[in-house]
């Protein structure tokens, strides 16, 4: 399990596998397929991961983890959204990881930080 923060350092959730993302409940709330994310919530896409980082579909950094690099992306000129695939099946609910310690904070991307909340996020 790897943990997941927002621009200002919050633990907001995990990511495991590069395969699903789970809320600081456990709950299931996303899932990865060839690097899209997908909202269990509404099963729309709603973002791209990279590595342990994830971006919004606008093409900036929603989430982070000090593991991986913060990378810059422009947004995309013609954003096609990909297609939808098969949702997999409910993972186990995983236990809960110790809490990790809270990471320093990163310089901005060049193309800025996501403007979306963890909650809004996941429900879009």
């Amino acid at each position: 399990m790897t943990a997941l923060f927002d621009k200002n350092c919050n633990l907001v959730g995990w990511q495991k596998d590069n395969q699903h993302i789970f809320d600081n409940n456990m709950d299931w709330v996303a899932y990865i397929s060839n690097s899209n994310v997908w909202s269990v919530v509404t099963g729309n896409w709603i973002g791209v991961s990279y590595g342990l980082n994830v971006r919004d579909v606008n093409g900036n950094t929603a989430f982070w983890n000090p593991e991986q690099p913060l990378e810059n992306s422009l947004k995309p000129l013609n954003p096609l959204k990909p297609l939808k695939p098969l949702k997999p099946l409910k993972p186990l609910k995983p236990l809960k990881p110790l809490k990790p310690l809270k990471p320093l904070k990163p310089l901005t991307p060049l193309s800025g930080w996501s403007n979306l909340t963890w909650g809004q996020f996941i429900n879009m």
